[in-house]
């Protein structure tokens, strides 16, 4: 909506100033003929010389009186018409299509997900929403470009949390946990550690004391070092007291090879990248990072059956935008994607997916975000991985 600007509230007192001297009009403004002008430009001044003004004008007689009361009530009130039309919400929001940028290669959960809730809001929206893929940088090339985005509510982010919360530490970017704003998250999956089926355990406990007993002697694969998983699981395994050496790998795709070719002890990865291998009856999983289980792995156990729930951590996916767009269009996004996100036609996705559907607003990610930057960042200097500026 246009508000009235300069011209609205000054120029038009400019014209009413260039109107004839009203003759027989003495008073404040100075003596006989005094311009309808000089009262316009004194009414400007505010609300403490308008009872005068009026009084004044109350008191004229003559065909002009009338042209007087109006010009002066003008006066008074066009200055207060800009904070009047800034009050209202931007009808026209949005006026151009929006983008959503996706730091990944097309084909995984996070492109999936975020396609669904551009098909879904759309239509609520009256604008498409486009998907662009800015895969690099371990995620961290998309999550700058949403950062540096002009903050008018057009350019969005559709993130996972190892280019939030782990990147910022281990890969010294220039932007940190309070660099977006936080719109909303739409679910999670658990990370797990699988075991070979022929491993002497066959629940948390057994799986636990198993390794306990033989420090140093197994190895664990995970999708990259110094990611969220990774930190993640160090962090866990510090608190149990396992020690266990670390094989990064680029990906679910080179760690679930390795692990089937027994050439790492354990599987270190998100439940859906596990997933082909337990369902092929290859893998045994038995520890998930979430505080509770999965319905789908009833060997498995979360850290909440051994007391570490605070330690829980996952892989989970979520809205952002850059800080500083308008108020009202903040407000706009997040009504229209958060009823996408809690769809009944987004959940079906999200659970095709092996992802838990779950959906928390701005405000609730935001304050997960900055626990989990908080427990991985110590985590990345205990293991002299910060690159932290």
């Amino acid at each position: 909506m246009m508000t009235m600007g300069w011209f609205g509230s000054r120029g038009i007192l400019w014209v009413m100033s260039r109107e004839r001297s009203i003759s027989g009009m003495a008073g404040p403004f100075g003596g006989e003929g005094a311009s309808m002008g000089g009262a316009c430009r004194l009414a400007s001044r505010g609300p403490k010389v308008a009872p005068a003004l009026l009084g004044w004008v109350a008191h004229r007689e003559g065909p002009n009186a009338m042209i007087t009361r109006l010009a002066l009530l003008a006066s008074l009130l066009l200055p207060a018409l800009p904070a009047v039309a800034q009050s209202f919400p931007d009808q026209s929001f949005p006026n151009r299509p929006i983008r959503i940028i996706v730091p990944i290669n097309p084909g995984g959960g996070t492109d999936v997900f975020a396609r669904k809730l551009a098909e879904l809001a759309a239509p609520v929206l009256g604008q498409p929403v486009i998907v662009e893929n800015r895969p690099g940088g371990s995620g961290t090339i998309g999550v700058q470009q949403v950062v540096e985005a002009r903050p008018d509510g057009l350019t969005l982010g559709f993130l996972w949390n190892t280019p939030v919360t782990a990147a910022p530490h281990t890969l010294g970017t220039r932007y940190g946990s309070g660099s977006f704003t936080s719109i909303l998250s739409v679910g999670y999956s658990a990370y797990t550690l699988c075991a070979q089926p022929d491993f002497p355990a066959a629940n948390l406990a057994e799986f636990i004391a198993a390794i306990r007993a033989r420090p140093g002697e197994y190895t664990w694969g995970n999708e990259g070092l110094g990611g969220a998983m990774h930190l993640g699981v160090e962090r866990i395994l510090r608190k149990l007291d396992l020690d266990m050496t670390t094989v990064p790998f680029q990906g679910a795709g080179q760690t679930l090879p390795a692990f089937l070719g027994r050439h790492i002890s354990f599987y270190g990865g998100s439940v859906v990248g596990a997933m082909p291998a337990i369902t092929a009856g290859t893998a045994k999983c038995l520890l998930l990072t979430t505080e509770e289980g999965h319905p789908g792995l009833p060997a498995a156990s979360g850290l909440g059956s051994i007391g570490l729930a605070d330690h829980a951590i996952s892989i989970w996916w979520g809205l952002f935008a850059p800080n500083g767009i308008p108020p009202e269009r903040l407000a706009r996004l997040s009504e229209v994607f958060l009823a996408a996100a809690r769809s009944e036609a987004f959940g079906r996705v999200a659970e095709s997916q092996g992802a838990t559907w779950r959906v928390q607003d701005g405000p609730a990610m935001a304050a997960q975000i900055e626990r989990e930057y908080a427990a991985l960042g110590e985590v990345a200097r205990s293991l002299g991985l910060s690159r932290a500026p």
